[in-house]
């Protein structure tokens, strides 16, 4: 069977995962072909998991394909963690939040003590800003917090889905703030978070260690400089 590059992405990350291992399992389409690649091990090869998954569609998938869960209470910290991107550059910085699990994906990928980013190579991008920033904020008085974005330099959208505002996991809103370009990411995500009533923001710096990127079938892994 001929695999696309987001399968042979996910399925060398899961290659990367031991026996005994606490995973933080991140969101998306690829992270969804690495759980099935990782019940296809567990199934085979009898190894012993552990995930924190960052989003409800991720636990109902990992359910599914009964890979073993546990939550934060019980670990507070992760041997590895697997997530995918919107946009990552030559530093690996990343875009995130396309899927709205932003929030728990940074909270899972922090504590990890190795965080792999896989992904095709049309995620890869020169420059950070080719997609919206996800900014997720508290639904009261979002009019206000919106205004506040648009007064840094930025396009505002709040994320709508089947014709109604969507809901993040946290019962908060997203706003979608496009900038023309992103020259200074952490500064970028700094200023926003800043405002009142911003939660969190799409912008990771200073967190991946690896990149796994597949581009016709060709795996190249990026490592932090």
């Amino acid at each position: 069977m001929a695999y696309n590059d987001k399968q042979i992405a996910a399925q060398e990350a899961a290659s990367r995962i031991k026996d005994g291992m606490v995973i933080g399992i991140g969101s998306g389409s690829t992270v969804n072909e690495m759980l099935r690649f990782l019940a296809k091990r567990i199934e085979a090869e009898g190894i012993r998991v552990s995930g924190i998954p960052s989003s409800l569609k991720t636990e109902r998938l990992a359910k599914e394909l009964e890979i073993p869960l546990t939550t934060f209470a019980v670990h507070q910290k992760v041997d590895i963690a697997i997530d995918g991107t919107d946009e990552v550059d030559s530093n690996l910085y990343l875009i995130k939040g396309g899927g709205g699990s932003l929030v728990r994906e940074k909270m899972v990928d922090m504590v990890a003590d190795k965080f792999i980013v896989i992904a095709d190579q049309s995620k890869m991008v020169k420059q950070l800003g080719n997609v919206a920033v996800p900014v997720e904020i508290v639904p009261y008085g979002w009019q206000a917090t919106e205004k506040r974005l648009e007064q840094i330099g930025c396009q505002t959208n709040l994320r709508y889905r089947n014709g109604e505002i969507f809901v993040s996991d946290n019962q908060n809103y997203i706003i979608d703030c496009k900038f023309n370009e992103i020259k200074e990411p952490a500064r970028l995500h700094e200023s926003i978070k800043r405002l009142v009533g911003v939660v969190e923001t799409g912008i990771f710096t200073d967190m991946v260690h690896e990149t796994i990127i597949v581009d016709q079938g060709n795996i190249s892994v990026l490592k932090v400089k």
